[in-house]
């Protein structure tokens, strides 16, 4: 059994834990409030030009002179998986939950014989990922100096996944991040950016005739790679009020248990300074019983 002393330096220890764990759930929540409003202002946009664009593949005949970005190469065997993860961990199973999802798709891949890549953003995915699929990580993106997502980063980040598509290393891009749904629920999702995803639903309208202002090559040469950022710059807001929300759950549960863990080690403390001065009692009366 502990010692008295070491009872009360360990409640007071957890104590200390319990104010951090409190605090940080304080900021979290602070946080919640502005990135779940901007997640949520992107989602149209960003929703409404991915239907847009896969709408424009549905339509367009597939020749040699098509945009790659929307006809692919020809072929998928090489798959790159860019997986958006945070910087900061105390935010419960948020990273990993993504990790599981990218991990589970790049297991899939290599069932069906495809070559898988990653590309990570964020700095946590980055360990299981190495140690799960040495060699297999050609690319990364720093975000440690990203205070909140930009579009600026995002576009960044488009530039370098289009470059790499243009070289030849790989021929379909999958991005995964988490979407927001409450504090409590965040859901790992998986989107196809490189090429255009085009819907079963979107395949009925081929036949539908589409009209061009100037011209139907200068507006896909816009459109197609500021699709890329978009989706890209949209993921980074969702993860970000993921983040907020799995950071705010933690840190209360964390509160709650070590309120619980407090309590108990109290009670431990107070049965065990009883059973001292019982003790003393007992012997002050036995020595004078004595005497």
């Amino acid at each position: 059994m502990a010692s008295l002393k070491e009872l009360k330096l360990r409640i007071g220890s957890v104590k200390s834990t319990q104010k951090i764990t409190k605090a940080k759930q304080m900021v979290a929540a602070a946080k919640l409030r502005k990135a779940q409003a901007a997640a949520e202002a992107a989602r149209p946009y960003g929703e409404r030009l991915e239907a847009v664009v896969a709408s424009l593949a549905s339509k367009i005949n597939v020749n040699a002179s098509s945009p790659k970005l929307m006809a692919g190469t020809g072929k998928d065997d090489a798959h790159l998986l860019v997986v958006a993860n945070s910087d900061r961990g105390l935010c419960g199973a948020f990273n990993s939950n993504i990790v599981k999802a990218a991990v589970t798709k790049a297991r899939e891949l290599q069932a069906d014989g495809k070559k898988v890549k990653f590309y990570l953003v964020g700095r946590k995915g980055r360990p299981v990922i190495a140690r799960t699929f040495p060699g297999l990580v050609v690319g990364s993106y720093d975000t440690t100096a990203m205070k909140q997502p930009s579009f600026a980063e995002a576009h960044d980040i488009a530039v370098d996944l289009l470059a790499r598509f243009e070289a030849g290393e790989f021929d379909v891009a999958h991005l995964f991040f988490s979407t927001f749904k409450s504090a409590l629920a965040q859901i790992p999702t998986e989107q196809q950016i490189i090429p255009v995803s085009i819907p079963a639903g979107e395949a009925a309208a081929i036949d539908a005739t589409v009209e061009y202002e100037p011209d139907e090559e200068s507006m896909l040469a816009e459109l197609l790679p500021r699709n890329v950022s978009i989706q890209i710059f949209k993921a980074l807001l969702e993860n970000a009020a993921s983040e907020q929300g799995a950071s705010m759950t933690a840190m209360d549960n964390a509160t709650r248990n070590a309120g619980d863990l407090i309590n108990r080690l109290t009670i431990e403390y107070n049965r065990s300074r009883q059973a001292a001065i019982t003790t003393e009692l007992v012997e002050i009366i036995s020595g004078a019983e004595a005497l």
